[in-house]
């Protein structure tokens, strides 16, 4: 009886050592094969891949290195990093989540998500992980900046509200000063724009763009010297127009019209004039009582204010108002569209509606004539001139 009692405490004790050993071997044999995982990794091919830019060749060898199943974030960040560069966005996606399944606060991870999410043009998911990194580190500049610029209308007020948090941040920042401002300037809030922009430009007294979008702001809060002193200078280093533009205007404000009409004439050299700028070449060219000079630069500035197409716009509503059978309309509206430009087809069609709808036979061979006179191209409109001819000829009779 004793015997046996020993003889089963000692097969207990054998099968508890044993199943310890087991135990004990299993984890050994899974730390070998992690060890296995990082030794068997050739970095030299990787980063040949990678400095070759052969991303999708490195993520294929990485998935060839861990098992498909992996969980190690290292390995999964690494190879969602190789799939988003080589552009294959899904299975960069797919690896990502599985990190994030892990270590759902992960800034770089969030942000990587965010990133594909934007490329494939899902801006909602794409916002809902940059929000949650605001969650996480509420004073993340990055962030804030990304989701500004989820929003395309510059006066946004939800892109206002993320520029303003990233602005505060970091001031100094030129991208994020620069939105902000132009902002600003778009709902005419002048002078918090002014503030960003100086700020930004006093820590980097050498960045142009910034001292461009000034230059405007600047004029609408009367700052013309400033406006003059900085424009000049910018100027030294190649013609721009814009800021000629403001140069231009500055003095004019300034009342000094012939350094006005100095820089509006360089406009005209770069042919960047405007219907603003002919207006002030024509008001600077009057207070210098140059009358001749101010009524030329002022048909200068109707001609820029009327599209070149609106003669056409109006043949385009004639012909709607003839279909529909309000014939006094169609014929305004055809005249007035030669008032702003002489049209061959507005004339042949006046010719047509006076011909047989108005039995205006002479009004109408009137305009027949001035559509011929409009010298029309022969190999697109040969049938509308043989017609016109034909009328012509037959009136004759």
């Amino acid at each position: 009886m004793e015997v046996n009692l020993i003889t089963n405490t000692l097969v207990v004790r054998y099968s508890i050592m044993k199943s310890t050993l087991t135990l004990l071997l299993s984890l050994l044999f899974f730390q070998y094969l992690n060890a296995q995982e990082a030794v068997n990794y050739d970095k030299e091919k990787l980063l040949d891949f990678y400095q070759s830019q052969r991303y999708a060749d490195a993520a294929q060898y990485l998935q060839t290195v861990y098992p498909e199943d992996t969980q190690d974030i290292k390995a999964l960040n690494q190879i969602g990093y190789c799939f988003m560069m080589a552009g294959k966005l899904p299975e960069a996606e797919k690896n990502y989540l599985k990190i994030i399944n892990q270590t759902p606060n992960s800034v770089p991870v969030l942000f990587s998500l965010a990133n594909i999410n934007i490329r494939r043009g899902n801006e909602i998911k794409a916002r809902g992980y940059l929000e949650h990194i605001i969650k996480i580190d509420s004073t993340n500049f990055n962030v804030y900046k990304r989701l500004a610029d989820l929003y395309n209308e510059p006066t946004d007020s939800m892109k206002i509200i993320y520029l303003v948090k990233a602005n505060k941040i970091n001031p100094v920042e030129a991208d994020v000063a620069f939105d902000l401002a132009k902002a600003y300037k778009s709902l005419k809030k002048y002078e918090p724009a002014y503030e960003i922009l100086s700020k930004a430009i006093a820590a980097d007294t050498g960045h142009l763009i910034l001292q461009q979008a000034k230059l405007p702001i600047a004029i609408q809060l009367k700052k013309y010297n400033e406006v003059i002193e900085t424009g000049e200078k910018l100027l030294t280093g190649g013609l721009d127009a814009n800021v000629a533009k403001e140069v231009g205007m500055a003095y004019f404000y300034l009342k000094n019209y012939e350094k006005a009409i100095s820089y509006y004439k360089m406009l005209e050299i770069l042919n960047a004039q405007s219907e603003s700028t002919l207006y002030y070449t024509s008001l600077s060219y009057r207070n210098l009582n140059n009358y001749k000079l101010a009524s030329e630069y002022a048909k200068q500035t109707i001609e820029e204010a009327i599209s070149p197409n609106t003669s056409s716009y109006y043949l385009l509503l004639g012909g709607i108002y003839e279909v529909d059978h309000q014939l006094t309309n169609a014929v305004a509206a055809y005249k007035k569209g030669l008032t702003f430009k002489e049209n061959g087809n507005i004339f042949y069609r006046l010719g047509i509606l006076y011909d047989f709808k108005l039995n205006q036979k002479k009004t109408a061979l009137t305009y027949y004539n001035r559509y011929l006179k409009s010298k029309p191209d022969p190999s697109v409109d040969q049938e509308q001139i043989s017609y016109a001819q034909a009328r012509l000829k037959e009136a004759k009779k």
